[in-house]
């Protein structure tokens, strides 16, 4: 009985043994993971940082692109950049929410519902270049000039599965117990789902609109074949616009070093655009309850 009871301790002893090891293993792991990730974003951040500094001045966000030499700035490219993005999110935004109150409220199991998700869950994984093709095809080669709405509906597309996703995993969340609830008060169906389980999921469906427009801004293969882009000023949704994404791929190949900075600059405020789109979903919305 005592080599027995030995026997039990000792094998209980190496199973705790075993488990702390295993512990202090996937906690180094996670700590080293942690590390690398941090120690290359730093790297990119410190790396934008030293050369993009160089080029941003009033000129740089004031003066339109030009040729080398000229002193040109982004100021048009940003500015397009900025129209595309907020016309692709009025165009995604509705067509988003409208799919994920769809499949959240009202498909169920359907079998209809069933092929939404799995085409929005297709264009999520789906690569931007694919979807610039596509819309090149449809709004750029019949109409024979490339233009600033095309650019819009390629990102559009782009966005709205995020927002689809977003909002129905957002309203999933709601209980059930509050849906009843208003049925119990003689509202419609429409009106809980509007006016009730919508509005307690806010912060959650605002973030998913804000994660899609950085999933948007940053885009350049889209834009390549859609609205192509424009030394010039121009804000005409029919005609092609300057974007900075656009500008940053055709000026860091280029061998002249006024543009090659112009580059590093847009870069330089892409990145922080987007990273200040995060921090505001983190800080913003992440903490605030429905």
């Amino acid at each position: 009985m005592t080599a027995r009871g030995s026997t039990v301790g000792w094998q209980k002893t190496s199973r705790a043994t075993r488990r702390r090891v295993v512990d202090l293993s996937a906690t180094a792991f996670g700590w080293v993971a942690t590390a690398v990730l941090v120690l290359v974003l730093g790297s990119i951040l410190w790396t934008l940082l030293r050369n993009g500094l160089e080029g941003l001045s009033t000129a740089a966000l004031l003066r339109p692109m030009g040729p080398p030499g000229s002193h040109g700035g982004l100021a048009n490219a940003i500015v397009g950049s900025l129209v595309q993005t907020f016309v692709a999110l009025l165009i995604a935004t509705p067509i988003g929410l409208g799919c994920g109150i769809y499949l959240a409220e009202f498909g169920n199991q359907s079998r209809f519902a069933a092929i939404v998700r799995f085409v929005a869950d297709i264009l999520l994984s789906a690569p931007s270049i694919l979807v610039g093709l596509f819309v090149y095809l449809l709004l750029v080669a019949p109409f024979g000039h490339f233009s600033g709405i095309a650019g819009s509906v390629a990102l559009a597309i782009l966005a709205v599965p995020i927002i689809i996703r977003t909002t129905e995993d957002m309203l999933n969340l709601v209980p059930t117990s509050m849906r009843e609830a208003g049925a119990a008060l003689g509202a419609a169906h429409w009106r809980v789902v509007i006016f009730l389980c919508l509005r307690s999921v806010r912060p959650g469906v605002l973030t998913g609109i804000l994660l899609a427009l950085a999933r948007v801004s940053g885009e350049t293969a889209p834009l390549l074949f859609t609205s192509l882009g424009d030394q010039n000023w121009s804000l005409s949704l029919n005609r092609p616009m300057a974007s900075l994404p656009v500008a940053i791929y055709q000026y860091a190949g280029a061998s002249y070093s006024d543009w090659v900075a112009l580059a590093w600059t847009g870069a330089l405020i892409v990145t922080f655009g987007v990273l200040a789109i995060n921090i505001l979903v983190r800080f913003g919305f992440g903490r605030r309850k429905g």
